[in-house]
């Protein structure tokens, strides 16, 4: 018996996508990148999941879109009253080519009729992984305690989804798994020095929980190793790792070779910047707040990252950065409407971090902190050069909550 289903999408893709590169910090360990779904996640979603092996195919002609049929295996999500079951075929509204010892999983949701979403190519390791996977419901820690053993599975396909379920976990989850990561494979991925593998930005993290003096003088070479080319894929997690293991002696190498050296690559001074907020928001007190601070406050001297260190300087309440900042506005490498914008959110920002009472304490006589009134006098200032891009950021900021 043969079902036919309409398929919504007539072009075929894929969950399994490799990391991106380091984007904007969040709760995840992924301050360092973005996540990418796994296969997990994409059984949950779908109301039904078929192991199928394909049978055959036929050719779209002018706008009649091609079809490929597949035998069904097994059933690994059925949510639907009468999935088609073991022997029996589905076509989907696609063409791809295949053998009949190519296997595929084929997701299908449940919208009056049953559809079909997409297949996606596996193998049978593959698919006895994902029965062993624990639910994506069970808490992130246990989940992960399955994940971990197969980080640096042979197959690819495996391997990468394991990353990928790591890649989207706190870091409080994972570091609690210390003892379970496998340093010595973290170790020599790290040595292969091959920067074209993203998950190296996870390695260098997990090693930094769980590594010793001789893994951070390992790291310390790689990070001040030249790059080829102008990305390193995962520098960034080496980078947070090796403060981890290091704490503020480390700090003072990343300052020397990331932050005051201009001649490294502007990819390499962003890095140690993600890796600065990891330990802002991860370390753990390895490093002081204020220390991280002085750190943050040396890349005010790069123009083309000014906007995001006084972004991240005002989160961070730096308010001894104020007299700087009031000092650039305008300046000749800083004339720009997105710098001088973010030092009138920064001065903002500075004025409203008052006392727990709220901003009516300004109308009490309770005396303000220094900073505010600071703030207060340096926004004035520029006001009086500036006054239109000071009330364009003053009438969408005070929509926002204090920080």
């Amino acid at each position: 018996m043969k079902f036919v289903y309409r398929n919504r999408l007539l072009i075929a893709f894929s969950f399994l996508v490799n990391p991106l590169i380091a984007g904007p910090s969040s709760a995840t360990i992924c301050t360092l990148g973005s996540a990418p779904g796994t296969l997990s996640e994409a059984i949950e979603r779908y109301d039904v999941v078929l192991l199928v092996q394909w049978h055959h195919t036929i050719k779209g002609i002018g706008v009649k879109p091609g079809r490929t049929t597949y035998e069904v295996l097994d059933v690994l999500r059925a949510l639907h009253p009468g999935p088609p079951l073991k022997g029996e075929l589905v076509e989907l509204v696609h063409h791809r080519e295949g053998t009949n010892t190519d296997l595929f999983l084929v997701f299908g949701t449940i919208d009056n009729e049953l559809q079909w979403e997409y297949s996606e190519r596996i193998n049978l390791n593959v698919y006895e992984y994902l029965w062993q996977a624990p639910s994506p419901k069970l808490p992130v820690r246990k989940r992960l305690a399955f994940f971990v053993k197969y980080l640096e599975d042979p197959d690819p396909q495996i391997a990468t989804d394991a990353h990928a379920e790591f890649e989207q976990a706190s870091y409080d989850d994972i570091k609690v798994l210390a003892h379970d990561f496998p340093r010595d494979r973290l170790r020599a991925a790290l040595a292969d020095n091959d920067w074209s593998r993203g998950r190296i930005r996870l390695y260098g993290i997990m090693l930094g929980i769980c590594g010793s003096s001789n893994d951070a003088e390992e790291m310390r070479r790689y990070i001040a190793s030249p790059s080829e080319g102008d990305f390193r894929v995962g520098i960034d997690g080496v980078i947070a790792g090796y403060l981890l293991l290091t704490g503020e002696a480390g700090l003072n190498f990343i300052e020397d070779t990331r932050l005051h050296n201009k001649t490294v690559p502007f990819s390499e001074t962003y890095a140690a910047m993600q890796a600065l907020r990891f330990m802002w928001q991860n370390g753990d007190d390895r490093i002081s707040l204020e220390r991280l601070r002085q750190s943050m406050r040396i890349l005010i001297d790069r123009p083309e990252l000014a906007e995001l260190v006084i972004a991240d300087l005002a989160r961070w309440k730096d308010w001894e950065s104020q007299e700087r900042l009031a000092a650039l506005y305008g300046s000749k490498e800083y004339n720009t409407l997105a710098i001088k914008r973010a030092i009138v959110r920064f001065l903002l920002k500075s004025m409203r971090d008052i006392p727990e009472m709220g901003e009516d304490v300004r109308n009490s006589d309770v005396k303000l902190p220094q900073h505010a009134i600071r703030g207060e006098a340096l926004l004035e200032e520029i006001r009086q050069k500036d006054p239109i891009t000071v009330a364009q950021v003053e009438k969408y900021f005070f929509w926002l909550k204090s920080p």
